[in-house]
């Protein structure tokens, strides 16, 4: 017998996620979130996605990666490309460079996936690097050190930029809690725990690592596009050492394993890098010492390696109040 499809549970998500693009859309148009606001926020769903990225590969394969932020360039120079220098239309360009970064990232796992730990980190670090170098002098394509511009709707249109970068954010996010779920997403979750129980259960470990590594360089081009598509700019120090760094401490905050933790410490910790700008240079102070008093008091993040379920939230809700009418009854 087939399992009934989830009716109940797709309808209450779809209406969550329609929640979530226009209430803050609602709000920006009657004047309570002004321009600066709405930007953070869009920042915050891209920082999101490529923190997604990044926890596919650390969270879920259970490798360490340091050189996610060369697929976002990637990505983004790539948009670039088949939109300015083709002439493709914007969509069908974003397509085609997901597309070019989920390939890279197959061509770069296959040999770096032979590795792990430290070594595994060094690696894609290099890579980061060589990403970064080879962009600042392909300057007929890159624009070198300079970079170059990407003028789209969503640079002048801050609500769209919003709605699309918040949907798109959304969408990923559903997609891949999907697949997690599914028997694929389960393997490569027993490879993180176990590889040799896993292999002895007939679990092929190298085509399921090479699996997870793939679908984190597709997000990362996704972010990569919207990156470039909201920003207007992108230039090869995207893909720089520390970009990845800032990548990973999102997902350490948030909660290695739980994507919807790294999406809730993307959206905290991009808000207070702006909030502490009125401190100025004592900033670059405050922000790590917040985030050591973190660690120190939350080592495994804000939800460990649970997921926030917003069924399971409802559903609780809901039985506490049936609950409460019951005894009023009685």
């Amino acid at each position: 017998m087939a399992p009934k499809f989830p009716f109940r549970s797709t309808i209450l998500l779809a209406v969550i996620g329609i929640l979530a693009v226009a209430l803050p859309l609602l709000l920006m148009r009657i004047g309570v979130l002004d321009a600066y606001t709405a930007r953070v926020l869009t920042m915050g769903g891209v920082n999101a996605i490529m923190a997604m990225s990044v926890n596919m590969i650390v969270g879920i394969t259970g490798q360490l990666s340091l050189g996610q932020a060369g697929f976002l360039a990637i990505g983004a120079y790539s948009c670039i490309f088949f939109n300015f220098d083709l002439g493709l239309p914007l969509p069908l360009a974003v397509l085609c460079a997901v597309l070019v970064t989920t390939f890279a990232g197959f061509l770069i796992g296959f040999p770096v996936l032979k590795l792990s730990g430290d070594y595994l980190a060094i690696v894609t670090l290099g890579f980061g690097e060589i990403i970064r170098v080879v962009f600042i002098n392909l300057k007929s394509l890159t624009g070198g050190p300079n970079g170059r511009t990407f003028t789209t709707e969503m640079v002048m249109n801050g609500e769209l930029a919003f709605a699309v970068t918040t949907a798109s954010m959304i969408v990923v996010l559903a997609l891949l809690q999907n697949f997690l779920r599914s028997t694929y997403g389960r393997a490569i979750k027993a490879c993180r725990e176990d590889e040799i129980a896993a292999n002895a259960n007939g679990i092929n470990i190298f085509r399921y690592k090479m699996l997870g590594f793939v679908i984190a360089a597709f997000i990362a081009g996704i972010g990569g596009c919207i990156y470039v598509m909201v920003v207007g700019f992108v230039k090869p120090d995207v893909a720089q050492f520390l970009k990845s760094i800032e990548f990973l401490i999102y997902v350490v905050l948030g909660g290695m394993g739980s994507m919807t933790g790294a999406i809730l410490a993307s959206y905290v910790l991009t808000y207070l890098q702006e909030f502490l700008r009125f401190l100025q240079d004592y900033r670059l102070l405050i922000y790590p010492v917040i985030l050591i008093l973190f660690m120190l008091f939350r080592p495994k993040g804000l939800l460990g390696m649970k997921e926030f379920s917003f069924i399971g939230f409802i559903d609780k809700i809901g039985g506490k109040l049936s609950a409460r009418s019951k005894k009023a009854q009685l």
